[in-house]
């Protein structure tokens, strides 16, 4: 069964910096990229970053660019989000999802097996 565990949310002030963890099991991790999407109350969710564990390239949508990087560490299965120059709407539900790609729309979907973690939440004051 795989299982994907966020940790590392809180309340940070603007401009500050917050590091997501997603730790997997029950898949081999380095088959699979791993993402991470927000949802905002009464907003779609976003795809945010995406990160594939055998080679790894990125993806990250456009309003994170230069602030967020995404990184794995495959030894521990784990997918970290750093996030720095944090802003206020940033704030959100993040969650972590096995598999992601960059969709031909330029977004960063989830595709089979379409798992996810519980989330955790950021909440970034002005």
């Amino acid at each position: 069964e795989v299982q994907l565990v966020e940790s590392g949310g809180g309340l940070v002030q603007a401009g500050g910096s917050l590091r997501l963890s997603c730790a997997a099991s029950g898949f081999t991790f380095a088959d699979y990229a791993i993402g991470w999407f927000r949802q905002a109350p009464g907003k779609e969710r976003e795809g945010v970053s995406c990160i594939s564990s055998s080679d790894g390239i990125t993806y990250y949508a456009d309003s994170v660019k230069g602030r967020f990087t995404i990184s794995s560490d495959n030894a521990k299965n784990t997918v970290f989000l750093q996030m720095n120059s944090l802003k206020p709407e940033d704030t959100a539900g993040y969650y972590c999802a096995a598999e992601c790609m960059l969709a031909n729309t330029g977004t960063i979907v989830v595709v089979f097996p379409n798992a996810w973690g519980q989330g955790t939440q950021v909440t970034v004051s002005s």
